[in-house]
């Protein structure tokens, strides 16, 4: 029944019961009302308003459920869908209400790829202008220093040598940045070699001892995933080195059901009571999301945080390893 005759034949309901109550009843009303009239009066006219009140929540629920679970949709967590309700009005909100979030999710999966691959095609030109302009501007810098140090006065060498060592330090600098912006190692070698390099250069400069362990043969996954990955690991090393306070991490990449496993744990001080979806984290399940992938992030036995990517394998290779 539609919700609209629901309601209405419930207060029409009432007011029957009221009327026949009234009429049969010895109780009468005079003019002017005496106090126990009134009193009678008062009391049927609660008891109406009681019964209302439990017939009309009752019928309502359904809604006040539906706002509840409405409120807890997110779209950084998708396929959450609202169950079935039934062929009323309810039934069609709720169906309406997930074919939106199909069309949403949707929606942010494509405008996410297409921001991230523009992104990723800036920072790769950024990375290119640092190597090929200020790097070998910087290069340049130091092999002149070199040629002149024989000509520097001995009482400026010690300027001198400052001054070539402070040049060298801006020139490893602007390499790790441009490589850090894009990684080469990941066109060219591939998803284990980038983050082996990456786990490499933040331990040197973290000062963390960090184990990491990369099972052979691991399924392909598709270009952007291998991106996705790559960021999200640098993003979980670079919040370790700037909150975690701890002294060892472990990062693993290993096989799944038709996927691959990235596990990035600290032995920190946790998440210290911030939000989940907060900074950097937000970012990360945004990336997992556009890739179709499960992040999860959560306390680990270490008393840290751990990091859980499940990335699902390129088509090809899934479909290979069914059949």
């Amino acid at each position: 029944m539609p919700l609209f005759w629901r309601v209405f034949l419930t207060n029409g309901a009432l007011l029957v019961v009221a009327g026949l109550a009234l009429g049969i009843s010895p109780a009468s009303i005079s003019a002017p009302i005496a106090a126990i009239e009134a009193i009678g009066l008062g009391t049927g006219l609660l008891l109406l308003l009681a019964a209302n009140y439990l017939l009309l929540r009752r019928a309502f629920e359904p809604l006040r459920q539906l706002s509840r679970r409405m409120g807890d949709a997110d779209l950084l967590r998708p396929g959450r869908r609202l169950p079935p309700a039934g062929p009323d009005e309810i039934g069609e909100l709720v169906a309406s209400f997930n074919a939106m979030l199909e069309r949403l999710e949707a929606e942010r999966r494509e405008s996410g790829r297409r921001a991230l691959a523009a992104q990723e095609a800036e920072r790769e030109r950024i990375a290119a202008e640092l190597h090929d302009e200020v790097g070998q501007s910087l290069t340049g810098v130091l092999l002149l220093l070199e040629r002149i140090g024989g000509e520097v006065p001995a009482g400026r060498s010690e300027s001198f040598a400052e001054a070539r060592d402070a040049v060298r330090t801006s020139l490893e600098d602007v390499r790790r940045i441009a490589q850090e912006l894009r990684p080469a190692l990941l066109e060219h070698l591939g998803l284990p070699s980038a983050l082996k390099a990456l786990a490499k250069s933040f331990a040197d400069r973290a000062g963390l001892e960090l184990e990491w362990s990369f099972e052979p043969d691991l399924p392909p996954i598709e270009p952007d995933a291998e991106v996705a990955v790559f960021r999200i690991a640098q993003e979980s090393l670079t919040n370790i080195a700037r909150h975690a306070q701890a002294k060892r991490v472990w990062l693993s990449v290993g096989r799944g059901r038709d996927s691959i496993v990235l596990r990035v744990i600290d032995d920190g001080r946790g998440m210290n009571g911030a939000p989940a979806a907060a900074g950097g984290l937000r970012g990360m399940r945004e990336r997992a999301v556009i890739i179709g992938a499960a992040l999860s992030i959560k306390r680990a036995a270490t008393g840290g945080v751990e990091v859980r990517l499940e990335v699902p394998a390129a088509r090809e290779a899934a479909l290979a390893a069914r059949l």
